[in-house]
């Protein structure tokens, strides 16, 4: 999925010399927390609720206001990971899409896009979860993909980043289409790597979808 496809065509831009009473009230009506600022095609930056309330000026023109968000666009081909990643470094809930001509064409909400990843295969496929954790030099998807595979398994989707605890190694997140994870945990702990979490899928026992929430929260996706 790119940002193209993403766009939510229902959240209108505020001009600039929109007061701060219009985009309150166009947040309750299109329930969001955020809009998108635009003048003549460019993107100003966002508007909350929490920025019109701190100054208690509902008469005051939104370009007035000290918006947030002002690098938070991504171009029509930009894929969905990094529309997360821009949201996240930009601390908004809404990433703008520009076209060709660096002209505002919309924007998407990270509401909009987690439950877009949600509908992917490799969320909706059964499978397990497996986190691994290893030194940068030792990182080769490859590598791992032909040891689970050799295991009659497939890797649907993974996920790279810094390992929080020691910012010298990474953490790498697997979406494998099977829910007995043990002969792959063997095979990568024998090969050297350190497996440090892991969250089997199985329908008769709520506590492992349970576990699977807590990891998606820990990701924060």
């Amino acid at each position: 999925m790119i940002a193209e496809d993403l766009i939510n065509h229902m959240i209108p831009p505020l001009k600039g010399t929109d007061d701060a009473h219009k985009a309150i009230v166009w947040m309750e009506e299109f329930r969001c927390n955020y809009l998108p600022v635009v003048d003549e095609g460019n993107l100003l930056g966002f508007i909350s609720e929490e920025i019109i309330l701190e100054t208690n000026d509902i008469d005051r023109e939104v370009k007035n206001f000290t918006l947030q968000g002002q690098k938070s666009f991504v171009t029509m081909g930009t894929h969905f990971y990094d529309i997360l990643r821009v949201a996240s470094d930009n601390k908004v809930q809404m990433v703008a899409v520009m076209d060709d001509d660096n002209k505002y064409a919309g924007v998407i909400t990270v509401q909009d896009t987690l439950a877009s990843f949600a509908q992917t295969a490799a969320v909706q496929m059964p499978g397990s979860v497996l986190v691994l954790s290893m030194s940068h030099v030792d990182y080769s998807l490859a590598t791992i993909s032909r040891l689970i595979e050799e295991n009659n398994s497939k890797v649907l989707s993974s996920l790279v980043k810094e390992d929080p605890s020691e910012n010298t190694r990474l953490r790498l997140i697997l979406k494998i289409n099977q829910t007995d994870l043990s002969r792959i945990v063997a095979t990568l702990e024998r090969f050297g790597y350190r497996v440090i979490g892991r969250y089997q899928e199985v329908k008769q026992e709520p506590a492992d979808k349970e576990r699977l929430d807590m990891l998606f929260r820990y990701l924060d996706i």
